[in-house]
C-alpha cells in the first residue's frame, strides 16, 4: 500500500464504490426500461441517448479536463449524477403501481410514456456527465501514481471495478428491486454522493502540468489534441480498432435485456447473476492480466482478445442457456480487462500530461463514438427482422451479425497491434 500511496487508495475506494452503484444500476435501469416498454426500438434509444455524448462531447470535454482542476470536475459530476438519480428514484416511486409485476415478463404491454421519457432524458444527461467525469478520472491516475506503477495501479483498479460493478452490484440491485422497485435508485444516488466526498478529500495538484498564460481557443486546443493522436500511428490504430470492436459489441447491447428475458428466460435475480460473469473474468483479468501480457507479449494478448469476440458472439447467439452465456461473458471479460490494462497504461505513460485530457478525449471519441450508432443499428435490426422471422430469432440475429463483423475486424486489426510496435511506441515517448 505504501508504494501506491494514500491518494491512490482513496481514488481506488471511490472507484470501487462508484462501480458498486453502476452495478446496481446495471440491473435496475434495463429492468425498469423493459417495464416501461417492450419495443426494441424504444429500448435501444435509451442506451443511444446515454452514449451519444461520447460522439459529440468528447473533444470539448478533453479541453475542459486540461483547463481545470480534474479533481473538482469529478466531484461536481458525481454530485450532479447523485441528484439526477434521486429524481429518477422519486419518479419510479410515484409510478410504481402503474408498472407490470417484475416477476412476470410480458412480450408486450403499453408504454408508460412519462416514465420512459424521464429515463430517456436522464440517460442523455448522464451521458454528458459521464464523458466529462470519466475523462477526468483517467487523467487523474498519473497525478497520484508513479509511472513505473501505472500498470499495477490500473490492474488493481480494474479488478476493483469488476468486483463491485459486476459481482456485488448486480445481485444487490436485484435484491433491492425485489424489496421495492425504486430502492436501487436511492442507493445508487448515495454512492455518487459518497464518491464526491471521497474524491474531494484527495490532496495534491490536479491541474495540468503546463498552463499557458494566454489560453488558446477551444477549437485550437481541441485541434491540438486531435493532431497529436492522429500523428501517433499506434494510438490512432488502437482508437479506431477499439471503436470498431465497440460497434460490434454494442449491436447486441441495446436489446440485451430483451434477449435475456425472452430467449434465456431469466428472472430479475438470474439476470443479476448473469452480470456477475463480468466480475469473475474482470477480477482475474486485472490480477493476472499484466503477468500474462508480460509472458506472451502485449501484441498476442490483444490479438487473443479480438479473436475470441466473434467466437463467443456465435455461442451466445445460438444458445438458450444462461449458464453458457455466463461462461462466455466471464472469459470475454478476462481479456477485455487485459486489453484495458495494456492500452490505458500505454496512453497514460506516453501522452504528455498537459495534453492527456485532450488526447484521451479524442481517443475516446473514436473508441466510444461508434456505440450510439451501433445501438441504433441493433434496435433497427431487431425491429426489421421480426417481420421476416420469429421475435426470438430476431433477437439472436444481432449476435450472429456481430460475429461476422468481429471476424472481419480480426483480419484488419491483429497485424497493427504487435508487441514490437507497442514497445517501439513506449521507447519513443
Amino acid at each position: 500500500m505504501s508504494k501506491l500511496g494514500s491518494s491512490y487508495w482513496k481514488l481506488w475506494s471511490a472507484t470501487a464504490v462508484s462501480n458498486l452503484g453502476d452495478g446496481i444500476s446495471m440491473v435496475a435501469y434495463p429492468w425498469l426500461a423493459s417495464a416501461t416498454t417492450r419495443s426494441p426500438m424504444l429500448i435501444a434509444l435509451i442506451p443511444l441517448a446515454q452514449k451519444l455524448p461520447w460522439l459529440i462531447f468528447t473533444l470539448p470535454a478533453g479541453v475542459i479536463t486540461d483547463r481545470y482542476d480534474r479533481r473538482k470536475i469529478i466531484v461536481a459530476m458525481d454530485f450532479m449524477r447523485g441528484v439526477l438519480t434521486l429524481i429518477v428514484g422519486f419518479g419510479v416511486y410515484w409510478s410504481a403501481t402503474q408498472l407490470p409485476n417484475l416477476k412476470h415478463v410480458e412480450t408486450s404491454h403499453p408504454t408508460h410514456l412519462k416514465l420512459y421519457l424521464l429515463l430517456l432524458i436522464t440517460a442523455l444527461l448522464f451521458g454528458f456527465m459521464e464523458v466529462l467525469r470519466d475523462n477526468s478520472a483517467q487523467t487523474l491516475m498519473p497525478s497520484v501514481v508513479a509511472e513505473e506503477n501505472l500498470e499495477k495501479a490500473n490492474g488493481r483498479m480494474w479488478s476493483a471495478e469488476s468486483l463491485t460493478n459486476t459481482f456485488i452490484g448486480p445481485p444487490l440491485g436485484s435484491l433491492l428491486l425485489g424489496l421495492a422497485i425504486a430502492l436501487p435508485f436511492f442507493v445508487d444516488a448515495g454512492t455518487f454522493f459518497f464518491c464526491a466526498g471521497l474524491i474531494a478529500s484527495l490532496t495534491g495538484t490536479f491541474k495540468p502540468a503546463i498552463v499557458k498564460e494566454e489560453r488558446l481557443s477551444f477549437r485550437t486546443e481541441m485541434r491540438e489534441g486531435f493532431t497529436w493522436l492522429w500523428k501517433h500511428k499506434l494510438l490512432k490504430s488502437m482508437a479506431i480498432i477499439l471503436g470498431l470492436l465497440n460497434f460490434c459489441g454494442s449491436i447486441t447491447g441495446a436489446i440485451y435485456i430483451l434477449f435475456a428475458q425472452e430467449v434465456l428466460h431469466t428472472s430479475v435475480f438470474v439476470f443479476a447473476v448473469l452480470g456477475t460473469a463480468g466480475a469473475v473474468g474482470g477480477i482475474l483479468g486485472g490480477t493476472l492480466g499484466p503477468k500474462l501480457a508480460e509472458k506472451i507479449g502485449s501484441g498476442p494478448s490483444l490479438a487473443i482478445t479480438l479473436s475470441l469476440f466473434p467466437v463467443f458472439s456465435v455461442i451466445v447467439g445460438l444458445t438458450s442457456s444462461w449458464e453458457v452465456v455466463w461462461v462466455a461473458v466471464a472469459i470475454e471479460s478476462f481479456f477485455a480487462v487485459l486489453w484495458n490494462v495494456i492500452t490505458v497504461s500505454l496512453r497514460q505513460s506516453i501522452i504528455p500530461t498537459h495534453l492527456l485530457g485532450r488526447v484521451n478525449s479524442v481517443y475516446r471519441m473514436f473508441a466510444w463514438g461508434t456505440i450510439p450508432v451501433a445501438t441504433l443499428f441493433g434496435g433497427v435490426l431487431v425491429t426489421v427482422n421480426v417481420h421476416f422471422m420469429t421475435r426470438v430469432w430476431a433477437l439472436r440475429s444481432t449476435f450472429l451479425i456481430s460475429a461476422v463483423l468481429g471476424l472481419a475486424l480480426v483480419a484488419y486489426a491483429v497485424p497493427k497491434l504487435t508487441t514490437s510496435k507497442i514497445e517501439a511506441a513506449r521507447s519513443l515517448k
